[in-house]
């Protein structure tokens, strides 16, 4: 059992004297609310999907969402980063961002295997999934690493109209493949240099 000292609350400053007390948010002035209490600034899935890609493939956000996805983070958890940050902005409600959590995760799909990544997660404790083995499957697992043939993780369709909508699955058919590759070539360069 781990032991208590004695002054630990009182070495992070956190005492039960210095806390919210209960309801006191409900006591804020209703001239200053926060950005998810006042009406979202997009109330459509289409929009605010746009809104998600162009947040997503900006240069900077791309090439770091392009590390994590590699270093094995699920996308599952990335894509819930990213609507609860723009549902705590205020962009849209909490019900919207349940409707985008599909597009988005094949969305970071669709990033990954541009970025030619084909072992990402989709969501953690994938490996432990009972739901997820095939029962009576004796057959070995292909290993990517040795065969040079182009295998692709193809446990899900590819985005359809239907998830993305029209006008940005053709964005992401005809802009995220260049954007990607730009990404890596930087990466690319910058790991000659060091």
């Amino acid at each position: 059992m781990a032991e208590i000292k004695e002054n630990q609350f009182d070495e992070v400053n956190n005492t039960s004297f210095n806390t919210p007390i209960p309801g006191e948010s409900l006591t804020t002035s209703p001239d200053m609310p926060k950005s998810w209490e006042r009406p979202p600034q997009i109330t459509n899935k289409e929009e605010a999907m746009e809104n998600v890609y162009m947040e997503i493939t900006s240069s900077e956000n791309l090439s770091n969402l392009i590390n994590i996805i590699d270093e094995g983070t699920p996308l599952s958890d990335i894509a819930q980063v990213i609507l609860y940050r723009g549902y705590t902005q205020g962009i849209f409600n909490p019900d919207l961002m349940l409707l985008l959590a599909e597009p988005t995760i094949y969305l970071l799909i669709a990033i990954a295997d541009y970025a030619e990544i084909t072992d990402y997660v989709l969501y953690p404790d994938e490996e432990d999934d009972p739901d997820s083995e095939i029962h009576g499957d004796d057959v070995e697992p292909i290993n990517v690493e040795i065969d040079n043939e182009e295998i692709s993780k193809d446990k899900f369709d590819k985005p359809k109209a239907e998830s993305l909508g029209e006008s940005l699955l053709e964005r992401v058919k005809k802009e995220l493949p260049s954007k990607v590759s730009e990404i890596k070539e930087n990466v690319e360069i910058e790991e000659e240099i060091v």
